[in-house]
């Protein structure tokens, strides 16, 4: 058993400790009950400027090995995503490399992906809220998608800072996608991202009240359901979700993006209906939402809703507000468990999140058995007290 001494709220400490993961199996036949993917983070250079404003300088090596060890699990690859800190340090020329060099080592190794097209690459200053604005707009996703594409991915359409500025109705919300959806050439998730993960995206679909923008977001998903192969929903709402996948139309999946309440909703409800899966967690639990969905395959509900059950706290606490820093404790656990070399992150985002939230995540993390190595936790997590000025007494 190896230990680690940690601080508490309190100013003490106490002693942790880690006991190893759980006898986690990786899958030897592909997972076919849910369509999930994992929204993976990236790693920067150890030496990268990564202060905030400077461009994305990408460690491809550790970037990629976490894509594969998505892969080896089962899981899908979502690229390119929030995880990834687009609009937080992750710039568009990266974006585009990130995109190319995973699409291309998923058709190598036959893996499952889906990329981010969204409007990041726009200048600000010509979303305004006119015909002119929703042109730029539809340009600027019209030319990810062909990126996107191009590289061999599946395309999710992204949710747009600058469409929310362009647009003035839900009408100017419907008519950009449409133009979009022109553009593709097979069917596209639709990724709708609530404002608590981007401020910006505040009153997306039009408007500030719930109902009318789902109503509004179902109207283009249902004069569009044969372009559609999906809605990814982040709102951290098991209701709303509940309702939206009912009156989704037939054929059109629910990718839950609801890092709050998976384990309900992928697991099938009273009414044997689920959700598939698009999380930022499932990077984090990769291990257990690979046994989970393998139970699932099995017609094991009940070891499926037992696995992701002892990860929910877990996803709680790394999701919890301000979420949008969610991939802090993404990146922090990829570290303790040896996928990337150094705890650092594009744009400084590797403080986005406090000591003893941290400390937390690691508690969990072991709660859940998902601390992969732990004698090299507990090696990186004590130098890493020691280098943020505490030290076990």
């Amino acid at each position: 058993m190896t230990h680690v001494v940690l601080p508490t709220e309190s100013g003490g400490s106490r002693v942790l400790e880690l006991a190893g993961p759980r006898d986690w199996v990786r899958p030897d036949r592909p997972i076919t009950s849910r369509v999930a993917y994992a929204a993976a983070h990236v790693v920067p250079r150890v030496l990268a400027d990564s202060t905030p404003g400077s461009p994305a300088d990408v460690d491809w090596d550790a970037t990629l090995e976490l894509r594969r060890d998505l892969w080896s699990w089962g899981l899908g690859v979502a690229e390119a995503m929030d995880t990834a800190q687009r609009g937080m340090g992750l710039d568009w020329t990266a974006t585009r490399e990130l995109i190319e060099r995973s699409a291309a080592e998923a058709r190598r190794l036959g893996g499952r992906i889906a990329s981010g097209a969204g409007t990041d690459q726009l200048d600000p200053g010509r979303a305004t809220p006119d015909a002119d604005g929703l042109r730029a707009v539809a340009a600027a996703y019209t030319e990810q998608v062909k990126v996107v594409e191009a590289a061999g991915s599946g395309v999710i359409v992204m949710a747009s800072r600058a469409l929310a500025r362009a647009a003035t109705s839900p009408t100017d919300y419907v008519r950009v996608y449409e133009e979009v959806l022109d553009v593709a050439s097979a069917p596209v998730i639709l990724h709708w991202l609530g404002e608590m993960f981007d401020p910006e995206l505040a009153g997306y679909w039009g408007s500030r009240d719930l109902d009318a923008a789902t109503d509004a977001f179902l109207d283009l998903v249902t004069r569009n359901a044969e372009r559609v192969d999906g809605v990814k929903v982040s709102l951290l709402d098991a209701d709303h979700e509940r309702r939206l996948r009912r009156a989704l139309p037939d054929g059109v999946r629910l990718y839950t993006g609801d890092d709050f309440n998976y384990p309900e909703l992928v697991c099938d409800d009273e009414h044997g209906v689920h959700s598939d899966a698009l999380l930022g967690i499932f990077a984090a639990i990769a291990p257990a939402a690979s046994t989970a969905l393998q139970a699932l395959d099995r017609g094991d509900e009940a070891t499926a809703r037992e696995v992701l059950e002892s990860t929910r706290a877990l996803g709680r606490h790394v999701f919890a507000a301000p979420t949008r820093f969610y991939k802090t404790g993404i990146a922090f656990l990829a570290w303790l468990n040896g996928r990337q070399p150094g705890f650092q992150m594009v744009g400084g985002l590797s403080t986005g999140r406090s000591v003893l939230h941290l400390v937390r995540a690691l508690e969990l993390a072991e709660q859940a058995g998902l601390v992969a190595e732990p004698d090299l936790a507990a090696r990186r997590v004590t130098a890493w007290l020691a280098a943020n000025g505490w030290e076990a007494p």
